[in-house]
């Protein structure tokens, strides 16, 4: 009987002594929203979209002016924030299942998560919303580090549930298990009714929560109540999209209404970002050029902040580049988990930058790739102020001076051959670290399609000058 008492005794200490070192651990929520246009978001200046709680959360945090994904779309920009290194260096550079037999596609389970490392420091941790990093069970977040999943593991779907012609494996899961229709009402409020579940489930240990959108990802579906927030709006698709958005906000208000009500908002370090520029549809990404897929400013420059009231002073903006890979080493060194020696990662800790116990800035060069064919590539290099593009929409490098002209208006590449040489130069000896596209998506013949409608639309419209 002393023996069991003492044992008890020794488990009931340990336990203490986990919950004061959970209490000292910060929550760690990284929020996605999928295809949003960069200026779509208050913060960002928008009027015509209500975001209340995406605005109350930047200012209560930092807005990173210069703020990037690591890819201009889904899949491939996913795979480089959960892993903190470009996703070229491991052939995740296409979005997958695109062909007959997908099975193989999906991030490869050679490669370390964030999730991985912190479920294995006492995290727990939940995967919500979209996945799009494999269809195939042994890609699925439950064999990624996480413990709780609810979602689906492609790309898109219906907001209602709805499968079509595809398997029931392909609509909303639980943990691997179908989630039957009859449980699901509008996929945006059933991902935030799950963060605020989770939240309150783990209030008393430290977690890390992904919640994925696929808001304002296509199909355009929304309820009639989160449609009355945009009925201002008179174009139709605009209002949808707006509605969408809105929704969306809404959602992430509930998630930290809930952080609040249980009083972890302080000590929770929440990451909110767009995956790739806005969709090419009623997004807006003004004033930058582009969109989604694109390697112009539009397609990767995105709506992105940081919160963690407890640590980091609210109410700033930050200019200097950052990129989506930035989010694991400074999620790890929040949560003061050392880094794994095993892992190469190219995100760097934001936070002596974020607590300007660091002046210089975070990144000299930033890097993009995409693939069109097994060898054949557009890409993109920012070497501090300048910015180089090799366009596959235009066939030819452009040259930008991106603290003089952040529109891309004015290609200086003619002018400065010297320095198009060098930045190429840079992107040839950061390519050779690379490996070829473990597969392919229809990318490359979409965007060179879309080029030849904007050339066609810009000739017609001139044709009866004279």
């Amino acid at each position: 009987m002393m023996i069991r008492s003492i044992a008890a005794a020794l488990v009931a200490m340990v336990g203490l002594y986990g919950n004061l070192m959970a209490d000292d651990r910060p929550n760690i929520i990284v929020i996605v929203a999928d295809d949003l246009g960069f200026s779509d978001v208050g913060f960002n200046g928008c009027k015509e979209i209500p975001t209340p709680h995406l605005d109350e959360l930047a200012k209560n945090g930092i807005i990173f002016e210069s703020g990037y994904a690591s890819h201009p779309y889904c899949s491939p920009s996913r795979a480089g924030l959960l892993t903190g290194r470009y996703q070229q260096r491991f052939g995740h550079e296409c979005n997958p299942n695109s062909g007959k037999d997908g099975s193989s596609d999906g991030l490869p389970l050679s490669e370390t998560l964030l999730s991985d490392v912190l479920q294995d420091n006492g995290y727990q941790t939940s995967c919500i919303g979209k996945w799009h990093l494999g269809d195939d069970p042994k890609f699925w977040p439950t064999e990624r580090g996480f413990d709780e999943w609810f979602g689906f593991s492609g790309g898109s779907m219906s907001y209602w549930g709805d499968t079509g012609n595809r398997s029931s494996e392909h609509g909303v899961l639980r943990n691997g298990e179908v989630v039957p229709k009859s449980e699901l009402s509008y996929l945006t409020d059933d991902f935030s009714s799950e963060a605020v579940s989770f939240v309150e489930r783990n209030q008393s240990n430290p977690f890390f929560m992904y919640l994925a959108y696929n808001a304002p990802h296509a199909p355009d579906q929304v309820t009639r109540e989160h449609l009355k927030k945009t009925e201002h709006i008179e174009y139709g698709g605009r209002a949808i999209y707006g509605a969408m958005v809105a929704a969306m906000d809404e959602g992430i208000g509930r998630v930290t209404a809930k952080l609040k009500e249980l009083g972890l908002r302080d000590n929770s370090l929440i990451f909110f970002y767009s995956d790739n520029g806005g969709r090419t549809d009623h997004a807006v990404n003004f004033p930058y050029r582009g969109h989604k897929g694109m390697l112009f400013e539009g397609g990767i420059r995105v709506p992105f902040c940081v919160s963690w009231p407890a640590k980091i002073q609210g109410d700033q903006r930050y200019d200097h580049p950052i990129m989506a890979l930035d989010i694991f080493p400074t999620a790890l060194a929040a949560a003061e988990v050392e880094t794994p020696k095993s892992l190469q990662l190219d995100g760097v800790n934001l936070l002596p930058y974020l607590q300007h116990d660091d002046q210089a800035e975070p990144h000299q060069t930033l890097f993009w790739r995409y693939a069109v064919g097994d060898d054949r590539f557009g890409y993109a290099v920012r070497d501090g102020d300048h910015k180089l593009v090799y366009s596959v929409y235009k066939s030819k490098h452009l040259l930008f001076d991106i603290a003089r002209d952040p529109w891309e208006r004015e290609d200086l590449s003619a002018t400065n051959p010297g320095l198009v040489k060098a930045l190429t130069a840079k992107y040839e000896q950061w390519q050779q670290e690379l490996m070829p596209p473990r597969w392919l998506d229809p990318h490359g013949p979409n965007v060179e399609k879309e080029e030849q409608r904007r050339q066609a639309a810009v000739d017609a419209a001139s044709r009866g000058e004279r």
